[in-house]
C-alpha cells in the first residue's frame, strides 16, 4: 500500500518551475491577444439582402407550388443582372412565375407579346411628327421598362429578333442615329415553348448568348398536381396574384447587385470555371462550344448563388449548380449526338464530372 506523507504534495513548487510559467504566460498572452482580433464574419453585409429574398420567396411560393430550383434561378438572375429563357411547354407557369416575381418588385413592367407580324419598331419606338412644333419626337416602345416579359419569344422572325441584341447585351438602343440608354435595373425575361414549331423561329445563336440562363421546366410531381388544383378551388372568384406584395425596391435591387460583385472568388474557382468552359470546345459530342462571354456568366452567376445563400465567398457547388443552366443554350450537340437523344444539359454535367474540383 502506497504511503503519503506530507513532501508527496509540497505547497509550493520549485522557484526555477516558476520561472518556467512565468515565461510560459508571458509568451501566450500576445498570442491570445492576437486571436481576438482575428475576424471570422462576413466580409459582406448580407444579412439584409438574405432576408429580402426570403420575402420574396414566400410571396412567389403563395401561388407557386414547387419549383424552387426554378424561383431560386430567377433569383440569382436578377442579382447577376442578367436576362433569362424561361422553356417548358404550355401550362407550366412561365409567364405567371414571371409576372409573379414583377408584382414582388417596385419596377417598371411591361409585357411584349411576340407574333411573327411584329416589327422592330413596335418593340423599339418609333418617330412621330409633331405638327404643333413642326418636328418629329421619338415616342418610346415597350422595351423602356426595367422588367421587360418577352412571351413567346420564338414567334418573332429574325429581322425582330436583331432588335433586341444591342439593348440587351449593352443596355441601350440606337434609333435614326441617336443612342437612348435604358434604367437600371434591366432585366429581360422571355419564354419559349420547345414543342410547337409551326409559326416560330429558331432564335440565332448571338441572342442565344445575351441570356444569362435557359431555365427549363418540368411538369409538377403528383403531389404538387394536387396542391395546384386545390389552391386554385379555394380561390373561387379571387385573383391569385392579388396577395401579392411589393418586397424589392429599386434602390434595392442596385444595391444588391453592387454587393454581389463585390463577392471574393478564389484564383483556383476561377480556373476551375474556366476548364468547365473549355472542355465544351473541345468535346466529340459538341458541335459548338461556349463562347468567353459563359465563362463571365457562370463567374457572375456563382456570385449570385453565394448571395443567396448568405455567403460572401463563392464555393464549387455555386459553379456546378451555375454551369448548367448558364452553358445549355451556348452549346450545340452534334448531329450525331443529338439523334442518339443526347442534349446539351446532359453533356454539360458529364463535362463536370470530369473537370477536377479545387481543394
Amino acid at each position: 500500500m502506497t504511503e503519503f506523507n506530507d513532501n508527496t504534495f509540497p505547497e509550493k513548487a520549485p522557484e526555477n518551475l516558476n520561472v518556467e510559467n512565468n515565461d510560459t504566460n508571458n509568451t501566450t498572452a500576445p498570442i491570445e491577444a492576437e486571436r481576438e482580433d482575428i475576424n471570422f464574419g462576413s466580409r459582406l453585409d448580407l444579412d439584409a439582402l438574405k432576408q429580402s429574398i426570403e420575402s420574396v420567396k414566400e410571396q412567389i411560393n403563395t401561388v407557386i407550388v414547387g419549383q424552387h430550383k426554378m424561383i431560386d434561378q430567377l433569383l440569382v438572375a436578377i442579382l447577376s443582372n442578367g436576362h433569362v429563357l424561361l422553356e417548358g411547354v404550355p401550362g407550366v407557369a412561365k409567364t405567371v412565375s414571371a409576372k409573379l416575381l414583377s408584382k414582388t418588385l417596385s419596377l417598371d413592367f411591361s409585357r411584349i407579346q411576340f407574333t411573327p407580324d411584329l416589327m422592330p419598331s413596335d418593340i423599339l419606338g418609333t418617330s412621330v411628327f409633331d405638327l404643333s412644333k413642326s418636328e418629329f419626337n421619338f415616342k418610346k416602345g415597350p422595351i423602356f421598362s426595367n422588367f421587360v416579359l418577352i412571351d413567346e419569344i420564338n414567334r418573332a422572325p429574325a429581322k425582330t429578333q436583331a432588335a433586341l441584341f444591342e439593348v440587351m447585351e449593352e443596355r441601350q438602343i440606337t434609333v435614326e442615329g441617336t443612342t437612348h440608354a435604358m434604367q437600371a435595373p434591366f432585366l429581360v425575361i422571355a419564354t419559349q415553348n420547345p414543342i410547337e414549331q409551326e409559326g416560330t423561329y429558331r432564335l440565332p445563336e448571338a441572342q442565344l448568348d445575351r441570356f444569362l440562363f435557359k431555365i427549363t421546366i418540368d411538369y409538377p410531381k403528383l403531389d404538387e398536381e394536387i396542391s395546384i388544383l386545390q389552391r386554385e378551388n379555394a380561390l373561387q372568384n379571387r385573383d391569385k396574384l392579388d396577395s401579392i406584395v411589393q418586397v424589392l425596391s429599386q434602390a434595392d435591387i442596385l444595391k444588391y447587385q453592387s454587393l454581389v460583385k463585390q463577392i471574393k472568388v478564389d484564383d483556383q474557382l476561377i480556373e476551375y470555371i474556366a476548364k468547365i468552359v473549355i472542355s465544351t470546345r473541345d468535346n466529340a459530342f459538341l458541335y459548338l462550344g461556349a463562347s468567353p462571354r459563359a465563362s463571365i456568366a457562370i463567374l457572375n452567376a456563382a456570385k449570385g448563388y453565394a448571395a443567396l445563400r448568405g455567403r460572401d465567398f463563392v464555393t464549387p457547388d455555386d459553379i456546378k449548380d451555375s454551369a448548367v443552366p448558364v452553358l445549355q443554350h451556348r452549346v450545340v450537340v452534334s448531329p450525331e449526338r443529338e439523334m442518339e437523344g443526347l442534349t446539351g444539359a446532359q453533356i454539360i454535367k458529364q463535362i463536370i464530372d470530369t473537370v477536377e474540383i479545387p481543394r
